[in-house]
């Protein structure tokens, strides 16, 4: 079989890594507009499910991404002031993404990946003159910005809006010892930080704020230098000195590009080209790396003993009928979540700390008072103490939300 990955990211160069393992005759091709040591961003979160997940797959790679890693078991979120620090049941990571792309990069030269840095294309059609046109299988894991997406978005079912919000990524030389999530009131705007630790020199600092505070500030008509040194006056106390870290750190609002179908004949899209994954659920590059490892399996897996070997149409069709509906309940999650952080300014002002806690907890639905219980034993005995159950309970009871 002949595979063209578009998109060298985690999850194109983690897919081809597991399908030329698996099958070393294969002719595997990663097309990647940026060169090799190119990189947006700071650190990514790899949650312990997720490494369970990569492990599983292949014990090597999730070795060496380990390494590279940095752990933490507390987060803390801070509403009103009062920071309150909850200690997870499992460690979770954080790598630079530099690293988490090198780890890959060389794996896939160790094993004879094809890959092509700084190979633009704007259409899938033009893979015929780089002598991929006659390819098997098109994997768009080319991101939000997918052009194998792009190419076939009616046959994808491709819908496009995005959120109110606004946000930017940034870095800091801070190294913040756990994770946490800051909910401030500044001059009348709601505006959030959260930050995470990712390597021995800097952590990663995402800022948000709502429309109306966007708009109240005056944040249209700043310049990006200025937004900056408004979040860095904004948030000074944590930052305690240092600045925030520029890199291709863009204001934009988040864009939620989802399609019904994830195939368009030999095309299959992964990760974000599929549907994008809302940061605050901070499992987008988990997701995607799932994705990659679902298709390696759908397109490697021998076919049982006495039966025709499947065509590459019907190997991807098995890809989407067993990685649907897991990852439609991670999406549905992210939706959920997304649409909570929309009203963020209402539920800050509305809350006590530990009311805002656990309706941040248990937002998207997955986590219900019994998970809570038995997972965060400390922090739901501060729940019942602070009588924040019974209130909760009240208003589900009367069908108002809390």
């Amino acid at each position: 079989m002949k595979i063209a990955i578009v998109g060298g990211g985690p999850s194109g160069l983690y897919l081809a890594i597991l399908v030329k393992k698996r099958k070393p005759s294969w002719q595997v091709s990663v097309i990647e507009q940026n060169v090799a040591d190119s990189t947006f961003g700071f650190g990514v979160v790899l949650a312990d499910s997720g490494l369970a997940r990569i492990q599983a797959a292949d014990a090597e790679i999730y070795e060496k991404l380990v390494a590279k890693m940095t752990f933490t078991c507390c987060q803390t979120i801070n509403l009103k002031e009062q920071p309150i620090d909850i200690n997870h049941p499992a460690k979770g990571g954080a790598i630079a993404r530099i690293d988490l792309l090198h780890v890959l990069q060389e794996t896939a030269a160790k094993v004879g990946v094809d890959v092509r840095f700084g190979q633009r294309i704007n259409h899938p059609r033009e893979l015929a003159a780089l002598g991929l046109g006659d390819a098997d299988v098109i994997v768009g894991a080319d991101g939000v910005n997918s052009v194998v997406r792009a190419a076939h978005e009616e046959a994808f079912g491709t819908t496009k809006t995005f959120l109110t919000n606004h946000f930017a990524w940034f870095g800091t030389r801070k190294v913040f010892e756990k994770s946490a999530l800051v909910f401030r009131q500044y001059q009348g705007g709601s505006f959030v930080a959260h930050y995470y630790p990712y390597c021995a020199t800097g952590s990663t600092f995402v800022t948000e704020c709502d429309h109306a505070t966007w708009l109240k500030l005056g944040m249209e008509a700043m310049s990006d230098d200025e937004r900056q040194q408004l979040f860095e006056k904004i948030f000074a106390p944590e930052l305690a000195g240092e600045k925030l870290i520029s890199n291709n750190s863009n204001w934009r609002q988040f864009p939620v590009t989802r399609s019904s179908n994830w195939t368009a004949g030999k095309h299959v899209l992964i990760g974000d080209a599929q549907t994008s994954a809302h940061f605050s659920i901070g499992s987008g590059t988990r997701i995607a790396m799932e994705d990659s490892i679902a298709l390696a399996e759908a397109l490697t897996e021998a076919a049982p003993a006495g039966s025709i070997e499947p065509s590459a149409l019907q190997r991807l069709a098995n890809f989407v009928q067993r990685r649907g509906p897991e990852k439609d309940k991670l999406l549905t999650a992210s939706r959920k979540s997304y649409l909570w952080y929309e009203n963020i300014s209402e539920w800050m002002q509305r809350y006590t700390p530990f009311e805002f806690i656990h309706a941040f907890m248990t937002r998207t639905g997955r986590m219900g008072n019994e998970r809570l219980a038995q997972q965060y034993p400390e922090l739901f005995a501060q729940f019942e103490e602070a009588g924040v159950l019974k209130k909760a309970a009240r208003h589900e009871e009367s069908g108002h939300p809390a």
